[in-house]
């Protein structure tokens, strides 16, 4: 068997989620259901992250074992042949050793989380961003955020379905940048940790859009996060705006990939 890493760009919004569930339409059933075309058996893939109904990716992970030994660029274009005319596309694929693992060999997971701020409605941008119509004042955030740097628990950021053995985790960088499109801004927020828990960027993406548009303090977020209690968060972020954008490993397995362009 040969390893191959896939880097995966997918649109959320018809899929509930990247983790296979039967009967429901998810992105790691659709593509083990393209690589059981190219090899006729069961497969089970793994991922970086396991993103939830509606979100996007633009660099996603997985890996997968194959019994041919494929050229990256034939497998690629094979799995994209298959997954037509579904919203995913493999954009990358290289060989990789056994011991690669997209999940546990990643050291650092980043999110991108796009709001547009504006009153007109979304047209090219619709189902690829959170719009709001109030301003939002950027310096409020980016003080807000200052409170969510470094290791905490994060009870009150998580959903209460979550499954994660500890509420404590450490968020390396938020940040957030303007930019300016028809009729209004854009706002960025780019979130990095090494994991996260379930529901925790669009908690905090929640959380500091009420930030910026003046119903909380930025130290409010500081009693928050010491609340330790999900009541005390801010409305949870629509999962349209969220993309997974990167992963990183110890080393990049698509730094030589042959698929690459200058």
């Amino acid at each position: 068997m040969q390893r191959y890493a896939l880097k995966i760009e997918y649109h959320g919004a018809p899929f509930v989620g990247w983790q296979r569930q039967i009967d429901l339409a998810s992105v790691q059933g659709a593509i083990e259901d393209a690589l059981a075309k190219i090899e006729p058996r069961a497969h089970n893939i793994a991922a970086a992250g396991r993103t939830d109904a509606g979100v996007h990716a633009l660099a996603q992970v997985a890996h997968c074992d194959m019994e041919r030994d494929w050229t990256p660029f034939r497998l690629s274009e094979a799995i994209n042949y298959h997954l037509k005319p579904l919203p995913i596309a493999i954009v990358d694929c290289v060989a990789v050793d056994d011991d690669f693992h997209a999940r546990f060999s990643a050291l650092e997971r980043r999110y991108l989380f796009r709001v547009l701020v504006r009153r007109p409605p979304a047209t090219h941008q619709a189902g690829l961003v959170w719009q709001v119509k109030k301003p939002l004042d950027i310096d409020r955030m980016r003080e807000a955020a200052t409170h969510l740097m470094g290791e905490h628990d994060f009870t009150t950021f998580r959903s209460t379905i979550c499954q994660a053995q500890t509420p404590v985790k450490t968020l390396d960088r938020v940040d957030m940048t303007e930019h300016p499109v028809g009729g209004g801004v854009e706002v960025q927020f780019d979130v990095r940790a090494r994991s996260f828990l379930h529901n925790q960027v669009r908690s905090i993406v929640g959380t500091l859009e009420r930030v910026g548009a003046g119903s909380f303090a930025p130290d409010d977020v500081k009693q928050m996060l010491a609340a330790r209690d999900r009541q005390a968060c801010g409305p949870v972020a629509p999962p349209q705006g969220l993309y997974l954008s990167h992963v990183t490993y110890e080393t990049d397995p698509f730094a030589h990939s042959p698929l690459r362009r200058g």
